[in-house]
């Protein structure tokens, strides 16, 4: 299972939200290309992104930072938020972005969704966040009426690779991952799932890895010192 540590970026600054609200928000770094650098040395391969700004405006906000962060750290990029058009994507495979996700767009508008799986096939993922068991959007500030359930099957019927999946209620709130939800999903579908949210504890690492799933996402457990880095990816081999 691949260990993803996470930066979440609002006005090119390394930011956490506290379960996904923007009034609740903490600055970890002035400078997140120094921030990807100590991940690559401490083993990781793969790096989560999130423009935050882009997730609530619908367009990039963090272009500038994100290419910082490309060229100062050799890993594996993902970039999520507010990616809604074909040139979005090609603007940040352009400078190097290895996979883009989308989110709210791959509810509101299917059609862009099967285009871009059309012309990026792998390179596309789509990241859903799960509020009560329903599928939310618009970075996390509205709740759709689609179901986790509905929405895996169509994702799986798409021919879609990659899924992050969020839990909201557990994003930040160091209270563990939701392993039954992981489990539940990685056994019905037939899709490379990444556990987002929550992830608080190298149990939890254990407990994902022995799922089999793909990966895993860590975010404000490494940065409030919670989970060594280096001991996640091990024990994820």
């Amino acid at each position: 299972m691949y260990i993803y540590p996470a930066i979440d970026l609002y006005a090119g600054k390394a930011v956490r939200l506290y379960k996904g609200d923007y009034a609740q928000m903490t600055v970890y770094s002035e400078c997140p290309a120094e921030v990807a650098k100590a991940f690559a040395e401490a083993g990781a391969s793969h790096i989560h992104l999130v423009d935050l700004e882009g997730a609530k405006k619908g367009q990039p906000a963090n272009l500038e930072t994100i290419a910082g962060i490309i060229k100062a750290a050799d890993l594996f990029v993902e970039v999520g938020g507010g990616i809604r058009n074909l040139e979005t994507v090609e603007q940040y495979l352009a400078i190097g972005v290895d996979r883009v996700i989308l989110g709210t767009a791959a509810v509101t508008d299917p059609d862009f969704l099967e285009a871009a799986l059309v012309q990026y096939g792998e390179k596309i993922a789509v990241g859903v966040d799960l509020k009560d068991g329903f599928v939310a959007i618009k970075g996390w500030t509205e709740t759709s009426t689609l179901t986790a359930d509905a929405f895996f099957a169509k994702m799986e019927a798409l021919g879609v690779k990659t899924v992050i999946c969020t839990d909201i209620s557990r994003d930040g709130a160091m209270k563990g991952t939701n392993r039954e939800l992981y489990r539940a999903l990685s056994q019905k579908y037939a899709i490379d799932l990444i556990a987002s949210g929550g992830v608080s504890t190298l149990e939890d690492v254990q407990a994902l890895a022995a799922m089999d799933l793909h990966g895993a996402i860590i975010g404000k457990a490494y940065y409030i010192g919670a989970i060594d880095l280096k001991t996640a990816i091990e024990v994820a081999l």
